[in-house]
C-alpha cells in the first residue's frame, strides 16, 4: 500500500458512475476502483444512483426530492468519518445541487475538501454566476482541474488551482497489434465517441466525409453515442447520399469501446466546447491518430504536427483536408502515433495516482 505507513487513508468520493459512460463518471468510476485496490479505505457517495422506488423517476419535480434527500443524508454521514472528500464537480445545475451542498456539509464538520472541477463550459458559467459560486469555493480546502486550460479560467477569476490530470487506463486502452485478436479493418475506417448532441459537431464531420468520399472512395465513418440528434444526423447522411458509408453504432460498454478504437484507422474530435476529452487520450493510447478541433482545452493535450491535426470549430473543409493527409501520408500518421503513445504515459495510474495521494497526505495532516 502507498498511503501513510501505519494508518489507512480515508478517502470520501462523491460524484457519478456510469450509466451513461460519461468523462465524470468514467474518471470517479476509476479513481475509486483504483485506490481501493491500493488499499485505500473509500467511501462513495453516487451524485446519480437510481430513483428508489424505480416509478419515481417519471415524476419530475418530486424526483428531485428522492435523490437529493438520500444525497445529502449520505454526504452529511461520511462527513468527519474519512480523512479527506474528493468532490467531482461540473458546472450548471450539477454544481448548484450537488457540489454546493458537499463543500457547505464538510466546511461544518471540519473535513477537508478537494473541488475536482470538470467542464469545458466552465468560463461561460462563470461570467454569468461567479458571485453565486466563489463563496462556495472559499470554503474548499483545494480546488485540483484535470487541465492547463481550466487552469487559466479560474484564474481570471482570481482563484489558484493545481492541475491533476484524467486518468487513462493503459491497460486496457492499448494500441491493436498489442492485442492478439485485434480485428481487421477494410478500406479507410474513421471513428467518432461522441454523444449525439450539438456540441459535439458531429454533423461537420458528416459534411467532411461527404467531401473526402471524392477522393477516398472505399472511406467509412462509425460514429459510437447516442443523443438527441440521432433522427437529424440521419437525414443528413441520407441527404448527402452517405447511407452506405455512416453507421451510427448506438452507446458502446467498456470492452466494445476498447475493440472500436482498435478497429479504427483515424479518430475524429469534431467538437465545438471541451475541456479534457478522455476520447482523445483513449485514442492517442490506442495507437490511433487523432484529427480534432483546436476548441477550449484541446490544445493543452495535444501538440498541433507533434501528436494530433487541429482544426477550426465548424470547418467541414478543413477537416476533410487532414483526413485525406493521413490516408495520403503514411509517415505523419506513424509520427503522429508514435508521439501520441509517449504522450500518454503522464496519463497512466502509476502518475496520476503519486499526485492524488501527496494532495491527500498533506490534507489529512493539516500541511
Amino acid at each position: 500500500m502507498t498511503a501513510q505507513p501505519g494508518k489507512t487513508l480515508r478517502l470520501g468520493v462523491v460524484g457519478p458512475l456510469p450509466p451513461p459512460a460519461g468523462g465524470m463518471a468514467t474518471q470517479t468510476s476509476q479513481l475509486v476502483k483504483l485506490f481501493r485496490e491500493e488499499g485505500v479505505e473509500v467511501c462513495l457517495v453516487q451524485t446519480n444512483r437510481p430513483y428508489r422506488p424505480q416509478s419515481v423517476e417519471k415524476l419530475r419535480g418530486v424526483r428531485a426530492l428522492f435523490r437529493l434527500v438520500p444525497y445529502l443524508v449520505a454526504v452529511w454521514k461520511m462527513a468527519g468519518k474519512v480523512d479527506v472528500i474528493h468532490l467531482m464537480a461540473n458546472s450548471g445545475w450539477s454544481w448548484q445541487l450537488f457540489s454546493t451542498p458537499v463543500v457547505w456539509l464538510a466546511w461544518l464538520k471540519s473535513t477537508p475538501v478537494i473541488v475536482n472541477y470538470r467542464g469545458g463550459e466552465a468560463g461561460s458559467y462563470f461570467e454569468q454566476s461567479f458571485r453565486w459560486i466563489r463563496p462556495t469555493l472559499n470554503r474548499a480546502t483545494q480546488i485540483v482541474v484535470p487541465s492547463g486550460y481550466l487552469q487559466e479560467v479560474f484564474a481570471g477569476f482570481g482563484v489558484k488551482t493545481t492541475v491533476i490530470p484524467n486518468i487513462i487506463n493503459l491497460e486496457r486502452f492499448r494500441p491493436a497489434a498489442m492485442v492478439d485478436d485485434a480485428p481487421a479493418t477494410k478500406g479507410f475506417r474513421v471513428i467518432i465517441t461522441r454523444n449525439l448532441e450539438a456540441i459535439y459537431g458531429i454533423a461537420t464531420a458528416i459534411k467532411a466525409l461527404a467531401i473526402v468520399r471524392r477522393e477516398i472512395p472505399a472511406i467509412e465513418l462509425a460514429i459510437a453515442g447516442s443523443g438527441p440528434q440521432l433522427a437529424e444526423l440521419t437525414a443528413l447522411t441520407d441527404q448527402l447520399g452517405l447511407q452506405e458509408h455512416v453507421q451510427f453504432v448506438g452507446r458502446l460498454d467498456a470492452q466494445q469501446i476498447v475493440d472500436f478504437y482498435q478497429s479504427a484507422d483515424l479518430v475524429l474530435n469534431p467538437t465545438t466546447v471541451d475541456n479534457m476529452p478522455n476520447s482523445v487520450l483513449e485514442a492517442l493510447a490506442c495507437g490511433v491518430p487523432v484529427v480534432t478541433t483546436d476548441v477550449g482545452g484541446i490544445p493543452y493535450i495535444v501538440s498541433q504536427e507533434k501528436t494530433a491535426l487541429m482544426v477550426p470549430a465548424g470547418g467541414a473543409e478543413a477537416m476533410a483536408a487532414q483526413i485525406i493527409r493521413l490516408y495520403r501520408e503514411g509517415d505523419t500518421r506513424q509520427r503522429l502515433i508514435d508521439n501520441g503513445l509517449d504522450a500518454v504515459r503522464h496519463y497512466a495510474w502509476p502518475v496520476v495516482k503519486e499526485q492524488w495521494l501527496t494532495l491527500y497526505r498533506s490534507l489529512r495532516s493539516g500541511l
